[in-house]
């Protein structure tokens, strides 16, 4: 077994859930070390990680105050070993601060296995407060954005477009109802590693049946170039509705975009 062999859908896991929630910190000299604190309820996937490595690594908890709890008690994987770093920084793991800097492996990887330790690590699988199936990730990372919405669209026929929100700067991606039931479906299926809380939300959220109540989703409409010139052409935005065959709302979000990308290009 070679470590870090990311055609290994378990290293491929290991290594998404590393990039999202690890940090690798350099030492002087050769020192340095790969830390993981994650909540101690979901300590298992890190002895699973200590049992994929071949170097020595230690599992530790603390207990600890936090902005959320008082006292917040954790786990911590801790991996020293210089040749295992090595390895981590020359797939993709840099050192220090990372959260914009990561992107998805430049070699040969599983694809979906590290998509869902990207999601583990920085996402959510679950139910809204409606009762609505949903899998959501945020990041900070262009990379990392663009690539799911690029492998959710060939993949599994779901296209998918987003960009940085005005408060902090990261990407929220969600998938609901059926488009969150079959991303859910992809990537956690029977006999995969992943956090198991998440797993069994994710079973949860695949099982979900779109209530006889409920309208029926609306197709999907792609918009052609001419809509786009007719689109910027309109003086306003409920004659560019009226003349489409659109929403005003969704005119007036498709203009947007356009012209931020047209702004972009021209910088």
């Amino acid at each position: 077994m070679t470590f870090m062999d990311l055609e290994d859908p378990r290293y491929a896991y290991m290594f998404g859930f590393l990039q999202a929630d690890g940090h690798l910190s350099a030492g002087t000299g050769q020192k340095g070390h790969l830390t993981v604190e994650i909540s101690y309820r979901d300590i298992d996937i890190l002895h699973a990680f200590q049992e994929l490595c071949p170097y020595y690594s230690s599992i530790r908890e603390r207990t600890r105050a936090t902005n959320f709890a008082e006292s917040h008690r954790s786990a911590i994987w801790t991996l020293c070993a210089l040749e295992a770093r090595n390895r981590l920084a020359e797939l993709g793991i840099p050192y220090g601060k990372k959260s914009r800097r990561i992107t998805p492996p430049r070699v040969p990887f599983s694809k979906r296995d590290y998509l869902r330790g990207v999601i583990d690590a920085d996402g959510a699988v679950g139910l809204t407060a409606q009762g609505l199936p949903f899998v959501s990730l945020s990041t900070t990372s262009t990379a990392i954005a663009t690539y799911l919405c690029r492998y959710t669209k060939l993949a599994l026929g779901i296209p998918k477009t987003t960009s940085r929100n005005a408060r902090d700067r990261a990407y929220n991606i969600m998938y609901m109802r059926e488009l969150g039931v079959a991303v859910a479906d992809h990537l956690y299926y029977p006999g995969s590693l992943a956090l198991e809380r998440k797993r069994s939300t994710a079973a949860e959220v695949s099982a979900w049946i779109r209530p006889a109540h409920m309208s029926p989703p609306r197709p999907r409409r792609s918009w052609t170039q001419l809509e786009d010139r007719l689109l910027l052409d309109a003086p306003t935005i409920a004659e560019a509705a009226e003349k489409l065959g659109r929403s005003e709302q969704s005119c007036n979000l498709r203009r947007w975009r356009l012209r931020k990308k047209h702004q972009t290009q021209g910088e």
